[in-house]
């Protein structure tokens, strides 16, 4: 118990210093987390932020178990002075907890804060703890209403019937005087299933309890590709919303030729979605970028620039321009991936994304950052 205690507490205290050599655009860099060099978790991986209030700060993050693949723990750390320190983990679904007679792993954070609403949803993934991985989780929730301190799990009512997976953000829209809510997601089950199919599409909500399908992201008939992770935003291309894709060859999940996303439009709040199409100036390798629009209207795109994962770099785009030329975000000697980014001032951004502390190894710590878009 000492051991473990020592060992929280250095992880805590290693979080108030920042990272001084980084290179890139990104600023007031800390680390919120690191892996433990032992112990049951092999991955620290996949974090999402929100806001809770102007200076308190939630991020909630995976701890894969070892053994498994994309199975694990959902912990959460909080910052109560606008990113600067953090505070230690503390577990939201823990996989040693059984529900009833089934004993679940988890995986994949998306926190959610309704406008105008003191609470804050936590959404994720979970799959029978038998499984090798996640491939055929379903949908979780949790809530807190102190700003992550304690959570309330809920149970969900699903209208969708089927595996999927989640990693990014929800998009409110209204339609007729009512707010939904829009969760991209999609099907994986082509990887075990030979006779199944990749699948990206939207669930929706007006509640958040209760999800049913909305639409379905088709390819071309003539050149199937795998599209997943898609975000959701307003449109850069006029009025609508706009879903922009990871996107990999459907045979063997290696980056497209070339290598960039692919994106769909919707027109009525989300019901319907187009026929996907390439967005030739958007590089993506097989990689969750992340796609959103300011308070200004300047759309920003924050990406891989390899298959390897190493620096983070972003684009950016005013109403009516083209897509500016790549800047970097942030590069450290290091490997980096799965950005969120949650806008704190007109222009200004905060960034939590999955990170390490060497070149050769990935996911070993989860940082924090401010990009102030030039």
């Amino acid at each position: 118990m000492k051991t473990t205690l020592s060992l929280a507490i250095l992880l805590s205290l290693s979080t108030f210093h920042p990272d001084t050599n980084a290179a890139g655009d990104a600023s007031a860099i800390r680390q919120i987390d690191q892996l433990a060099p032992e112990g049951i978790y092999n991955k620290i991986w996949e974090p999402h932020l929100a806001k809770w209030s102007d200076t308190h700060l939630v991020s909630c993050y995976g701890l894969q178990l070892r053994g498994k693949m994309d199975m694990g723990d959902i912990v959460c750390s909080i910052s109560r002075d606008s990113g600067k320190t953090w505070s230690p983990r503390s577990m939201v679904f823990d996989h040693r907890l059984r529900n009833g007679t089934l004993q679940y792993a988890y995986n994949n954070s998306v926190l959610f804060k309704p406008e105008g609403q003191d609470v804050l949803w936590l959404f994720c993934m979970r799959a029978p703890m038998h499984y090798r991985d996640s491939e055929n989780a379903d949908l979780v929730a949790a809530y807190t209403v102190d700003g992550g301190l304690s959570w309330q799990h809920v149970e969900l009512s699903l209208g969708y019937q089927g595996a999927l997976i989640i990693v990014a953000g929800i998009q409110a829209v209204a339609r007729d005087g009512v707010t939904h809510y829009l969760l991209p997601a999609h099907r994986n089950s082509r990887r075990h299933d030979r006779h199944g199919d990749r699948r990206q599409f939207v669930l929706e909500s007006s509640s958040l309890l209760h999800w049913r399908m909305s639409d379905y992201v088709d390819y071309p008939e003539s050149n199937p590709i795998f599209l997943h992770e898609g975000k959701i935003a307003p449109s850069d291309e006029g009025e609508g919303l706009k879903m922009v894709m990871r996107t990999a060859d459907m045979a063997r999940e290696r980056p497209l030729d070339p290598p960039v996303a692919w994106s769909s439009l919707s027109t009525d709040g989300g019901k319907t979605w187009s026929v996907a199409k390439p967005e030739p100036d958007l590089p993506n390798y097989r990689a969750k970028s992340f796609f959103d629009v300011d308070a200004t209207e300047r759309h920003i795109y924050v990406y891989n620039h390899n298959a390897t994962r190493e620096g983070l770099y972003y684009k950016t785009k005013n109403k009516g321009a083209h897509w500016s030329k790549a800047h970097l975000f942030y590069h450290d000697n290091n490997r980096n991936s799965y950005p969120t980014l949650v806008e704190d001032k007109p222009g200004e951004w905060m960034a939590v994304w999955d990170s390490s502390n060497e070149p050769d190894q990935k996911r070993t710590a989860i940082r924090f950052g401010r990009l102030k878009i030039r």
